[in-house]
């Protein structure tokens, strides 16, 4: 006798599957991984995610801080080993021993370390603080208005190209060489990246979002506030992380032109004196301040955007 005939959505679902014995070991494994997915409650999701982001966090941490020593360590063995001449580069150890002692020694610059990083500190904090409160807001708006944008557009390429050191002599001539003459230079560096990248942020709002908005009701300018602005803060927070860089090179400058005081002054007497140390010390203070700095923003970028990792 022959068998009975198979139909075609069988013999398609054995080509598919398999064997009855590994169809068999599918469907259990499924059902188990089912199973272990509905007894987990939503606690205990949670509780696995932040466990996960944790651990990559850690390890996240481990690598940075293994980064950081190999550098260091690589230094020192270019010093120790005589491949760089200490006059050119002094080891890791004498630069630490020198930043103990600027606490206390004033010489050469005149002023303590925590003098000029105070000194410094402000005049970027000040020119930075009022970059993002005047470039980020103009962004937006010239970003959402087209007309706004087509009356301030010309006005800001005219600037844009301009090098902030060039204010330099201008600006001393208006305002000598006190904190808001150095303040105005850096609002002038960090300005320029904080508008584009706002301006960017927001041109790039999704039109589906912007018709949710209007079907709901919602005025322009209501969409604006709280579809377009939320949607450019990941480029927003772009802009400003390259802002405090910038901010940080043209205070430096400013400092080593026409100043009394600040870490941009301590490596131009560095420099004069012949001290590598003293304008090593200086750049490396400048370097851990900038980390610090770009810590904070990091850490209020995750509390403004926390939502996108949800």
């Amino acid at each position: 006798m022959h068998p009975p005939p198979v139909s075609l959505a069988r013999k398609a679902e054995q080509s598919l599957c398999g064997p009855p014995r590994f169809r068999l070991y599918a469907e259990s494994r499924d059902h188990i991984l089912n199973e272990t997915t509905n007894a987990m409650t939503n606690e205990q999701r949670v509780k696995l995610v932040q466990s996960q982001r944790k651990r990559v966090t850690y390890r996240n941490t481990l690598l940075s801080i293994s980064g950081v020593l190999l550098f260091f360590i690589a230094w020192e063995l270019l010093v120790v080993t005589g491949i760089v001449d200490k006059k050119k580069l002094c080891d890791v150890l004498e630069i630490f021993r020198l930043l103990i002692v600027k606490f206390t020694d004033p010489n050469p610059d005149g002023a303590v370390l925590l003098v000029n990083v105070w000194s410094s500190l402000k005049i970027a904090l000040c020119g930075f603080g009022l970059a993002i409160v005047i470039g980020v807001p103009l962004g937006w708006l010239m970003g959402w208005y087209r007309g706004f944008d087509a009356f301030m557009r010309p006005i800001f390429e005219i600037i844009r190209p301009i090098p902030p050191v060039s204010w330099i002599p201008l600006t001393i001539v208006w305002m000598g060489i006190g904190l808001p003459a150095k303040s105005f230079i850096v609002f002038f560096a960090a300005f320029v990246p904080c508008l584009i990248n706002s301006y960017t942020g927001i041109r790039q709002t999704k039109e589906v979002l912007k018709n949710v908005g209007k079907t709901f009701g919602a005025s322009y300018f209501t969409v604006f506030w709280k579809v377009g602005i939320p949607s450019s803060m990941t480029m927003t927070f772009a802009g400003i992380k390259v802002a405090i860089g910038n901010a940080w090179a043209t205070l430096v400058a400013a400092e080593m032109l026409a100043a009394s005081s600040g870490l941009g002054y301590m490596i131009l007497m560095g420099r004069s004196y012949g001290r590598v140390d003293l304008v090593i010390l200086g750049i490396v203070v400048i370097g851990v301040l900038g980390v610090l700095i770009s810590a904070v923003i990091n850490l209020f970028e995750n509390l403004v955007l926390g939502w996108k990792k949800l």
